[in-house]
């Protein structure tokens, strides 16, 4: 790999879940906004409200509720005497792209700056209860938080599948079983090596008929995700529900205005 000052900060990238007691100053913050804000977009379909001060998870001094927001750009449009006529499936669609890379850019920027983070994906299904938290309006959903501040741990990156099980040039090959095997070995043992599931005390429990025949000598990264795939989440009304909630009605073809 070639390396520099930018990709070693994206290589040491980690997900942080426990934050000493140093609060990052206001223009650390002002900063990594900024920077999530020069991230590539569609439409700027992005708004983020910060909290700090209170009691956040694992002790982290910020957390960042990154949004889709359409709301404002309508407020916009209702000023150039326009409407929507784009399928909110579509705005979904980009604004999530908009949240996720201006997210990213956000996390590389808190690197840069001695900071650690941590996304917590459960907002986007809990978002009638933040839309009351935070007084959010009609067209704006709450995809995702992200605590931030200084680590108070130090442990080495999580593993990734190999570069080979991801790049794929011309077009996607058969995969192997010598493939899949190899790429479930690396994450699992990964995992194990730094014991990660054990001191998370992070395994899932079983539902159903299904026996465990797992121990946190065994349990890793790949039977974690089987159980989350393969048990949670079945019903698109879990996402469908909380979107609707917030005025974005994905199943609907829009009516011409008048």
């Amino acid at each position: 790999m070639i390396h520099n000052e930018v990709i070693d900060t994206m290589m040491k990238r980690r997900s942080v879940r426990k934050y000493t007691d140093q609060q990052p100053t206001d223009d650390g913050i002002e900063t990594i906004v900024r920077a999530g804000q020069q991230a590539p977009f569609a439409y700027q379909l992005c708004s983020v409200i910060l909290t700090r001060k209170k009691k956040l998870p694992w002790g982290a001094p910020l957390m960042f509720t990154i949004c889709v927001d359409m709301h404002r750009f309508e407020k916009i449009m209702e000023k150039r005497g326009w409407k929507t006529k784009t399928s909110d499936i579509s705005i979904i669609l980009f604004g999530l792209q908009d949240a996720t890379l201006m997210a990213e850019n956000m996390v590389i920027a808190a690197e840069s700056l001695g900071m650690g983070s941590c996304f917590i994906g459960a907002a986007a299904y809990m978002a009638e209860q933040f839309q009351k938290k935070y007084k959010l309006p009609k067209r704006v959903y709450p995809f995702v938080h992200l605590v931030m501040g200084y680590p108070a741990e130090e442990f080495p990156p999580r593993p990734r599948y190999p570069l080979e099980f991801t790049l794929f040039e011309e077009q996607y090959p058969e995969l192997t079983d010598e493939m899949i095997e190899k790429a479930m070995q690396v994450m699992d043992e990964g995992y194990l090596a730094q014991d990660y599931y054990r001191t998370l005390k992070g395994r899932i429990r079983l539902e159903g008929d299904r026996k465990e025949t797992f121990t946190y000598d065994n349990y890793s990264w790949i039977e974690h995700i089987c159980r989350k795939l393969g048990q949670w989440v079945s019903d698109p009304k879990d996402l469908l529900d909380p979107l609707a909630k917030c005025g974005f009605e994905v199943t609907r073809k829009r009516r011409r205005s008048a």
